[in-house]
């Protein structure tokens, strides 16, 4: 073991016990930070050689270490030659067998436990919160209370990581109460997770009661105060809180702007984005990648370049473990019509994670490349990386956009037959799309039928397809009995209303079309108006049908009627 562990050879097996369990301990370690699993097997031969594997110490972190690299054979192993299993010992192994999803190893270990004690108990519902069994995690707190086991700090963080991934609000004021019957003191952590519990589980006044009740308070009470407004949509109030801290950091900035970005108030996170920057804080990799969502929603291709030359000055989560940041940015750029350069950072990444190969995929198929995105998909599976239903719908939205029928129907039938993904609405949309893309609106037609014989019934998103096909097509029958089924399904979208009116108008049936506006007006239904906008000079110029607002309206209209007649003289010239 020479080589292997510098200082450490095998001549320490003779010398004293204790400095051969602190070289022994040193080589675990080193095997740690490597993180070398074959390194680490040949200590383990060391130890068994030697006799020092059945030492309780060493043995207990040499299960810990095996643990970690999900090796459970070898952590078996290591725990079984163990003669003299002290609590640890056992609270290790239960911790090994969650984190490698073997929750039903784990109960028959802790069932067999001499004895079950609260540490015992915390190990196992920590674990079980971790590795998302909530419902175990749950399960196991209430046969703890049963067995009268006094909580402590340590349950109530499990327990509230429990609730919040199950989002069961009333789980969580059942904890809550049980700890103030309990006595058991409420100190900063059990605090500021109580707050952040709340809010995520949707009950933002239970986080401001707990917050009111706090004698003393740190940024992160505040962080998280401020994060279950954002969840609560309560933005006015997200800001009021934000702007009272008496201390903020790099954390609380992101918080407030990722709520805003996700509560869909893009333009304002750009703004606290760059009151972050002109205060002087350095943002993280969550914060950028909020920032490029914004970017990307709003299609500001120069704002997101801008920030991607920050991020590479900065090196901000350009290591592998920050993959999501270079997934962000292929997103922004896919978003905003810059293929060139999505492609170009998706081949740059040294490692691609499911959402890497979603965002490349998704971004050609949104951008109409359908060939590229359906190559790149049979890349993903060549290289062995198992599509999930994104990746699907990306694929069948290229299909769509390239006319791909045949494709798009093969790739239909092989999703649960070879890759276990069972079809959800949207991939039959999809698909139905494509149909109408093709004009094939009465093989979307039967094909809507079919499902329904296969007891999967019509949703909003197929005939909300259909509909549309038979607007570009003119398909009036097919149309009126898609849009009656979306009257019965989603009755307030006014959309539906004025889509059919369309239809009506486009076949030159006026009466019907003015009767379908009246129904509407009736029922109290409006659309939000189509709009679309342009990003110059940092700025945002937004357009919406027969707008006058712009200051320089005139001049707009003036090019459109000059594009407009280019168009016509194109097509006259292509007729010829």
């Amino acid at each position: 073991m020479q080589s292997t562990f510098p200082g450490f050879s095998a001549n320490s097996m003779c010398i004293a016990p204790a400095a051969a369990i602190a070289g022994f301990l040193s080589c675990i370690e080193q095997c740690l930070v490597t993180r070398n699993l074959k390194l680490s097997v040949c200590l383990h031969a060391g130890l068994i050689k030697s006799a020092f594997n059945r030492h309780t110490l060493l043995g207990n972190r040499l299960v810990e270490l095996y643990s970690k690299f999900r090796s459970l054979r070898c952590a078996e192993s290591a725990f079984h030659d163990l003669p003299f299993k002290n609590h640890q010992s056992y609270n290790i192994m239960l911790a090994a067998y969650c984190r490698a999803g073997r929750i039903d190893l784990a109960h028959q270990l802790f069932d067999r436990l001499p004895d079950q004690h609260l540490v015992s108990y915390n190990t196992m519902i920590l674990s079980l919160a971790r590795q998302g069994f909530h419902r175990q995690a749950l399960d196991l707190f209430r046969r703890m209370l049963k067995h009268f086991v006094v909580m402590d700090e340590f349950t109530v963080v499990s327990v509230c990581a429990a609730c919040t991934g199950l989002c069961f609000l009333k789980s969580l004021r059942q904890l809550h109460a049980s700890v103030i019957v309990s006595g058991l003191e409420f100190n900063l952590i059990m605090s500021n997770v109580m707050i952040d519990s709340y809010g995520k589980c949707g009950d933002v006044d239970s986080s401001q009661h707990v917050f009111d009740q706090m004698e003393r308070r740190d940024v992160v009470t505040w962080t998280s105060l401020v994060a279950a407004y954002t969840s609560a949509r309560r933005l006015q109030e997200a800001r009021a809180v934000f702007f009272s801290m008496p201390e903020r950091n790099t954390v609380s900035w992101t918080s407030l702007i990722s709520g805003y970005e996700q509560n869909k108030e893009e333009e304002a996170a750009l703004e606290l984005f760059e009151q972050m920057m002109a205060k002087g804080f350095v943002p993280n990799p969550f914060t950028v990648v909020s920032v490029l969502s914004a970017c990307a929603s709003l299609g500001f291709t120069e704002r997101g370049r801008q920030v991607h030359g920050f991020i590479f000055r900065r090196c901000i989560g350009l290591d592998t473990f920050n993959v999501f940041v270079s997934n962000a940015l292929i997103d922004m750029y896919a978003k905003c019509g810059n293929m060139v350069s999505a492609a170009s950072l998706f081949h740059w990444m040294p490692k691609h994670d499911i959402v890497s190969w979603n965002s490349i995929i998704t971004g050609y198929a949104q951008n109409g490349h359908g060939k590229q995105s359906l190559d790149v998909f049979e890349k993903m599976v060549t290289e062995g990386v198992r599509p999930n239903h994104v990746t699907f719908l990306g694929v069948l939205s290229a299909c769509s956009h390239a006319g791909f029928v045949s494709e798009g129907c093969r790739i239909l039938c092989l999703m649960e037959k070879e890759y276990g993904v069972c079809p959800r609405d949207e991939h039959f949309a999809a698909f139905i799309d494509a149909l109408g893309r093709k004009c094939q609106i009465k093989e979307a037609m039967d094909f809507i039928e079919c499902l329904s014989c296969e007891f999967v019934p019509a949703s909003v998103a197929t005939w909300g397809a259909l509909l549309g096909a038979c607007r570009v097509h003119g398909n009036l029958e097919i149309a009126k009995r898609a849009a009656e089924s979306l009257f019965m399904l989603d009755p307030k979208n006014g959309a539906r209303y004025t889509l059919l009116s369309n239809v009506y108008a486009a076949a030159g049936l006026w009466d019907d079309a003015r009767r379908i506006k009246v129904l509407m007006k009736e029922k109290g239904l409006k659309k939000d108006p189509g709009y679309s906008w342009l990003e110059l000079r940092n700025g945002k110029h937004m357009f919406v049908a027969r707008d006058t607002s712009h200051y320089e309206t005139e001049d707009i209209y003036r090019l459109l009627a000059t594009l407009v007649d280019h168009i016509k003289d194109e097509r006259v010239i292509v007729v010829e």
